[in-house]
Order: structure tokens, then C-alpha cells, then sequence
């Protein structure tokens, strides 16, 4: 296996020369350039390349175990973890007021696609300690900040999120986590929840769980849920958190990947913790957390695939089969075959069209973080709001994809454990999973975020895309693409009509094929961007940018037209069939 290469080169042609880095900094009065921000993706790099990747494999192979009560992790993964924190990473992006580096929110999606790419059970950890850190940031009481945040930002300790249970999966109005007043500001919470990443290990003295329960007087429904914060440890009389809570994993869950990930179930027994937000708020409280967690789930899809594709193209460069086209030459390198060069180009076309459409919702994120007016941070949380749910399905259905393809190319030996392709494969199922499934992303696409503001949000996100595409289609390296684009949007225009508003059936019928269809318009519109840009340099980096985006323009972007056809059809065809003929 090849060792993993940062996409540097990249991430520093987007911020100087598409997504106009330095001037949305400094409309936001942050003392952050281009250069600084190329200086600490290097950094993150180093430490993803020479830390986490070489024990990705060896992680996968050992696993996380549960033995006599305590959860191990596997061998390396402690010491990793504790050079990711001293190196200030868990707190790349928090605010400095709870000891955060206050750094661009890009820097922290791009840290995540490297972490995800080099070691995705190691990213876990600390991206699900970021979402705890927002919601208690977002939620929590002042007294609840000063105690749990600090060491939380810092990487002392990690958190983990605590929703899942039995009984209660996508539908937590069924959940039956109970949580008792303990007459002293405290609750006493009473439930098993399962599939918790990160639920319990000994790689920190402390993990923060935010678990999901009813109050006695809840009403029923997702109305009557709260949140609570639950330590695995309890402050002692000295100050110190030593006193163990009632709270244990009853098991670790047996999967297809991740297998360092400990994915425990959680056994609540009368464990302490304190409300976060409001009673019967708790939604709410954990959409904060689940949100962010939506966007580093897409990134997760995107660093697999970008990880994949550097590794089958090592492969296809180094392997010999078959002959040249001419028939002159043999064996030659798999590369020469244009059917392996389909696959990749195809992994490719997705995996820089996704680190640009991240690096701009990220900017998004900082501008409804930290704009002046708040005019413009309501704009900008709209868009953000907009396109999670696109990137989190999207960038896992691509990544899953390109990670299949990816795999193709070695051929058998991509089905051998040795080549490290069928973890990539295994790994990235997951994504397409948790924090709400594909499925349910694409509804809520079409069935919520639509509908905001009727409508005008979508719209003025489209009207953004058609301008961006105007004018690149003024320039000749990007007018194939910029004017299919264009094509391609005025198809989603068309059936963004056709979807609002229709019944349970007729947007579940759309929802999937209406999410990968504003997928693709949103790649062709970082594509037709960069083409643009890299027409204005004279690097064989720029031109396989222009090479790369008219492939994308002619191979890809044409499902554009099946998935409005599919659209069309609506719910019939589904329907038609009686439950019994199944």
C-alpha cells in the first residue's frame, strides 16, 4: 500500500485562485491568509500521513475489545490520539473563549477529509467531541460551559452523542430513556441506547455523553425529549473527576467496518447528569450536534474516496496488462486501458469537485458564524442549512462509489485484504448510514429545506450557481462544462417546481434522485469554476484541471437528464405494486 498524500497543491489552488479565501477573510476581520491556512493544512497532513494512516490497517485488523468491562482500543491509537491533541488539532476551529484557535471552519472540513482519508475510525473520535462542544457551546447553562468545555475543546477528554436505541432509530419519538430529578439540580438517566461511536474507551480520563431521555411529566412524541449531559466520570470532593458513573458498555456492536471505532451499547443506570437547554428541548439541543456531525459524515465519504483513488492510481500506473491500442506495446501499464481510466477519471471528477463545494459551504459556515451583519449570517446559515443534507448524502454515495471503483481497478487483487482496497469499500458503507440515512437526507431535502423561506432559499442558492456559471462560460477553457451546468440547472429548476409541495409519496419517490441531480449541478458549478481559474495559469496542474472538468462536462453530468426523467415518473410506478406481490 502507498503511503497517503495530503492534497495540498489542492486545497491551496481553491483558496488562492476559486473560492477567494483571503477576501472573504477579511470581510469577516480575520487575521487568517491563504498562506497561513496552506502552512496548517501542511501540518495536518504530516500528522495524517506519518500518525494515522500506518495504523489504519493494523487498527482494522486488531479492532477496539471489550474485556471484563473495559473497552481497548486498538494498538497505537491512545499514543496517535494524544499527539493529535498536544498538537492543538481539537481545537483547530473552537472559540478562543473556551480555549479554541478560532481558525476557519475550512481548515477544520479539510483536516477532517485528511483524518478521514488516513484513518477514518480514528476521526470519529475527535469529530464527535466537536459536535458535543457545539451543542453544549449552542445550549448548555454558563455553570455547564466552565466545567465541561475547556477540557473538551482542549482534548483532554472526548464526548460522544447518545441517541439510538432499540426500539428507536430514525423515529425518536419512540424512545423510552427515562431521566428522574435527583432534587439537587441533577438527573438520575435510565436507558440503553446502541450503535454509540466512541461510547467508551480508555484513551481519555473523561468522555462527555449527550443522551437523549424523557423527563416524568414529558409529553409524548419528539416534544417530550430532553438532553442531558452524562460524564463517564463525576466530580470528586477535591476537584478532581474520579468518581465512576453508573453508566457501562454492555456490548461492542460486530460491523461490516470501522473496527478500531468502538461502537458500544450504552447501559444508563441511574447515571447522573444535568439538562442541557430547556426541558422537552432536547431536539433541538441535539440538532445543533447532529448537524455538524451531518457535514464531517460527507467529508468522511470524500476523504475515503480521495484516499482510494490516490492508491488506484499508484496501482494502475505500476501494473503490467494487455496491450496498447495499437497493439505495439505489451504488456504496458493498466493506465494506458481507457476503461481504467474511466473509473478513475470518474473517482477524480467527484473527489475535487467535493473538496470545492466543502471549502465553499465551510466558508458559509464562517460567514453565519462571524459576519458583522446579521443580515448576512442569516443568509449564510440558510445556505449551510441548504446544502448538509446534500453533502452528507451526496459526498457518502460518491465516496461509497469511487471506493467500489477505486477497488475495480486492482482487480482481484483489490478483493485481497493486503492491498488495503476492500477496507475502503467496508469503511465507507457506514457513512451512507448514521447521523440519518441517505434516504432520509434526500427527504429532508425536498420535504424542509426546499420549503424554507417558501422557497427562496433554494432559489437564491440556484440564482448564485447561475452567475458563478455565466460568467465562467465566458471563458473558453470552461464554457463546455459552464453551459452544461447550466443545462443541468435548468433541469433542477424544472422539477424543484414539480417536487414542492407534493404528498409523502410523491416526495419520497423524488427524494433520491432529486438530491443526486442537485449533486451534480453543484459539482459542475465548482467545476466550471475552476476551470476558469486554472485557465489562467500555464501548469500541467492547471491543465488537468480544464481535462478533468471537460470529462466531467461529456461522462458524468449527463445522468442529469435520466434523474429528471426519473423524477417525472412520481410516485406510480413505486406504488403500483400491492404490499403483498412483494
Amino acid at each position: 500500500m502507498q503511503d497517503y498524500v495530503a492534497p495540498i497543491a489542492d486545497y491551496q489552488f481553491l483558496l488562492r485562485e476559486v473560492l477567494g479565501f483571503d477576501a472573504a477573510m477579511a470581510d469577516l476581520g480575520k487575521d487568517v491568509d491563504s498562506d497561513l491556512a496552506t502552512a496548517v493544512l501542511q501540518e495536518a497532513g504530516k500528522l495524517c500521513s506519518q500518525t494515522l494512516h500506518p495504523i489504519n490497517r493494523s487498527g482494522d485488523e486488531e479492532g477496539s475489545r471489550l474485556v471484563d468491562g473495559v473497552v481497548h482500543v486498538p494498538a497505537g491509537f491512545t499514543e496517535a490520539y494524544r499527539t493529535f491533541a498536544e498538537g492543538g488539532w481539537a481545537a483547530l476551529s473552537a472559540a478562543p473563549e473556551h480555549g479554541g484557535q478560532g481558525l476557519p471552519f475550512i481548515l477544520q472540513l479539510w483536516l477532517d477529509e485528511m483524518m478521514s482519508a488516513a484513518n477514518l475510525s480514528f476521526g470519529l473520535f475527535p469529530g464527535l467531541t466537536r459536535g458535543a462542544t457545539e451543542a453544549i457551546t449552542a445550549h448548555a447553562s454558563d455553570e455547564l460551559k466552565a466545567i465541561w468545555l475547556p477540557p473538551l475543546v482542549s482534548g483532554e477528554w472526548m464526548g460522544a452523542m447518545a441517541l439510538t436505541e432499540g426500539g428507536a432509530g430514525t423515529d425518536l419519538a419512540l424512545l423510552k430513556t427515562r431521566a428522574q430529578p435527583n432534587g439537587d439540580g441533577s438527573y438520575a438517566v435510565t436507558g440503553q441506547k446502541i450503535f454509540i461511536s466512541s461510547g467508551d474507551h480508555e484513551m481519555t480520563p473523561n468522555i462527555v455523553h449527550l443522551v437523549l431521555a424523557r423527563l416524568p411529566d414529558a409529553p409524548a412524541g419528539v416534544k417530550g425529549i430532553s438532553l442531558f449531559l452524562v460524564p463517564k466520570y463525576l466530580p470528586d470532593d477535591s476537584g478532581g473527576f474520579t468518581v465512576r458513573n453508573a453508566m457501562s458498555a454492555g456490548a461492542l456492536e460486530k460491523k461490516m467496518g470501522i473496527h478500531a471505532q468502538p461502537t458500544c451499547v450504552m447501559n444508563y443506570d441511574g447515571a447522573t447528569g444535568w439538562l442541557v437547554g430547556e426541558p422537552h428541548r432536547g431536539l433541538a439541543a441535539m440538532f445543533t450536534m447532529m448537524n455538524a456531525e451531518r457535514l464531517m459524515v460527507g467529508i468522511q465519504g470524500l476523504g475515503i474516496a480521495g484516499a482510494a483513488y490516490q492508491q488506484a492510481v499508484a496501482y494502475a500506473k505500476d501494473r503490467l496488462q494487455g496491450r496498447s491500442a495499437d497493439g505495439a506495446r505489451g504488456p504496458v501499464p493498466i493506465i494506458e486501458h481507457a476503461d481504467v481510466r474511466r473509473m478513475l477519471l470518474n473517482v477524480r471528477a467527484f473527489v475535487e469537485a467535493g473538496r470545492a463545494l466543502a471549502g465553499w459551504t465551510a466558508l458559509q459556515h464562517d460567514r453565519a458564524h462571524g459576519h458583522a451583519d446579521a443580515g448576512e449570517r442569516a443568509k449564510a446559515d440558510a445556505l449551510v442549512a441548504l446544502l448538509t443534507p446534500v453533502v452528507k448524502a451526496a459526498f457518502t454515495d460518491f465516496g461509497f462509489e469511487s471506493a467500489v471503483q477505486a477497488q475495480q481497478v486492482f482487480g482481484g487483487h483489490g478483493y485481497i485484504r493486503e492491498w488495503g482496497m476492500e477496507q475502503y469499500v467496508r469503511d465507507a458503507r457506514i457513512a451512507m448510514i448514521y447521523e440519518g440515512t441517505n434516504g432520509v437526507q434526500a427527504m429532508d431535502l425536498v420535504g424542509r429545506k426546499l420549503s424554507m423561506a417558501g422557497g427562496a432559499v433554494a432559489q437564491g442558492f440556484f440564482d448564485i450557481v447561475a452567475a458563478d456559471l455565466a460568467d465562467a462560460a465566458r471563458v473558453d477553457a470552461a464554457t463546455l462544462v459552464a453551459q452544461r451546468t447550466l443545462a443541468a440547472l435548468d433541469l433542477l429548476r424544472d422539477v424543484t417546481a414539480g417536487v414542492q409541495g407534493g404528498n409523502i409519496d410523491s416526495l419520497g419517490a423524488a427524494a433520491v434522485d432529486y438530491l443526486r441531480l442537485f449533486a451534480l449541478v453543484s459539482f459542475g458549478w465548482m467545476w466550471a469554476r475552476m476551470a476558469a481559474a486554472a485557465a489562467q495559469g500555464d501548469t500541467p496542474f492547471h491543465d488537468a484541471k480544464v481535462k478533468v472538468a471537460t470529462y466531467f462536462a461529456e461522462r458524468v453530468l449527463p445522468q442529469a437528464q435520466g434523474l429528471a426523467v426519473q423524477i417525472k415518473a412520481g410516485a406510480a410506478p413505486l406504488m403500483a405494486l400491492s404490499t403483498d406481490a412483494f
